[in-house]
């Protein structure tokens, strides 16, 4: 401090030497010097800026153009060599300013103050776009897609501006930065209470990543929120889900923690998408099979060796009991339901796009008011939606359309021309008054 003031007595000696031989004199000496020197330091500061920009910062955007790797282009992306090149000027501004006002020493302090508080801020801002930039790089890394990075970068930034607070606050008040720690210590209740979601966002963003719960790209269903699509962002405090209906749903970070919710990635990874559908069976239509409906359904490629196959068994095992056979329901015998079902299962064992390695059936399901429910369960080697729909509604319209070749019908609620038909046979039994037994009352 010294050696600036000793510095700035000797440049305003010989800078008052000149204005006085120019003829300025009095008391306007000492502001003529004062702007004399401000318009030089601003020309110097300007100039030092416009060479920093011209050299430093071209060179930056010249290797950054030809280096290998895009990391120095996502810094470039964030600005990062503006922040860069308002450092120096800063700087010189800082250290000139005694010099520059030293008639006017009221004002080296709070002008300082001023200029320390403007590179706090710059330095604050070229963290944050280093933390930008390198979260943007990072985010086009396979093996950094998955990970916390949105959430490390926040938090990060979040620190330093906390840091840059209380470095401000100090220059302002005059007071030692471990004293301010020390008060923030007393408070530190106040501040979780402040800081409680950014806190529990982080553990939880954090614990996602660890325990490999949810990545950037699920599809996850948490109804409690309404979010039922795609994650497109993990933030520190919320996670961006894009809806199917393309509506955007935001869900707080720690909730995925603390609640359950669907995530359909093993799906779209693994071997297979569930198909698991029930279409209905009028009971009324149910009924043993004769040999000559046998002999019918034989022609059905699928399920001829193995109506032969049971039928032998039935025999067999009637003749071993000796069961009178006058009687359908004595013994064991086929029923078109039964063989039905043994239909639709050879068929979907038998289609390409069903995975044969992993569980394949159809059951029966218990009978409701609707009919009796016949499920196809299976797992679709198309995951992808459009796909699977497509897959899933071939088997089905296949297993609606074989439905009569078996005697049987599918379960419908009455509508349309499955009404007027018995109006008619309604109407038709409704006898006319001439046919209308007399009223002997």
């Amino acid at each position: 401090m010294d050696e600036t003031q000793e510095l700035g007595n000797q440049i305003g000696n010989w800078l008052g030497n000149i204005l006085q031989e120019m003829g300025v004199a009095g008391e306007s000496l000492r502001y003529v010097k004062m702007l004399v020197l401000l318009a030089l330091t601003v020309i110097i500061a300007l100039l030092i800026d416009l060479i920093v920009r011209k050299i430093l910062v071209n060179f930056l955007h010249h290797f950054a153009n030809k280096s290998k790797t895009n990391f120095d282009d996502h810094l470039i992306e964030r600005n990062i060599t503006r922040y860069i090149s308002q450092w120096l000027p800063a700087i010189f501004v800082s250290a000139v300013i005694p010099v520059v006002f030293h008639d006017f020493e009221f004002l080296i302090t709070p002008l300082t103050e001023i200029v320390d508080i403007y590179l706090y801020v710059v330095i604050a801002l070229f963290i944050q776009a280093l933390l930008q930039g390198s979260r943007d790089y990072l985010l086009t890394q396979d093996k950094f897609k998955d990970k916390p990075i949105q959430s490390l970068s926040q938090l990060l930034n979040i620190a330093s501006w906390i840091v840059v607070a209380i470095l401000i606050f100090s220059e302002l008040t005059e007071k030692s930065v471990t004293n301010l720690f020390a008060a923030l210590g007393a408070a530190s209740a106040v501040l979780l209470l402040i800081f409680k979601d950014t806190i529990l966002g982080f553990v939880g963003s954090i614990q996602l990543s660890y325990n490999d719960m949810v990545r950037v790209g699920d599809w996850i269903v948490m109804s409690k929120y309404g979010a039922d699509g795609n994650v497109t962002v993990i933030n520190l405090n919320t996670v961006k889900v894009l809806n199917w209906d393309n509506t955007i749903t935001n869900v707080p970070t720690y909730a995925l923690i603390s609640d359950s919710f669907i995530n359909y990635r093993n799906m779209e990874e693994g071997p297979g998408r569930r198909i698991k559908k029930a279409i209905y069976i009028k009971q009324s239509t149910v009924r043993f099979l004769e040999e000559k409906d046998l002999d019918k359904l034989k022609g059905i490629q699928l399920i001829n060796k193995y109506i032969d196959s049971k039928q032998l068994d039935i025999d067999n095992y009637n003749q071993k009991n000796n069961i009178d056979k006058s009687l359908a329901i004595n013994g064991r015998n086929q029923t078109n339901l039964g063989v039905f079902r043994k239909y639709l299962r050879e068929y979907i064992e038998h289609n390409p796009v069903i995975n044969k390695e992993m569980t394949l059936m159809t059951r029966q399901l218990k009978p409701t008011e609707k009919g009796i429910p016949i499920e196809i369960y299976g797992f679709s080697k198309e995951k992808s939606w459009v796909n699977y729909e497509y897959v899933m509604g071939e088997i089905f319209d296949h297993a609606i359309a074989s439905v009569k070749y078996f005697d049987l019908e599918l379960f419908e609620i009455p509508a349309g021309s499955d009404i007027s038909p018995l109006k008619l046979q309604h109407n038709g039994d409704v006898k006319t008054g001439s046919e209308a037994p007399e009223n002997k009352s």
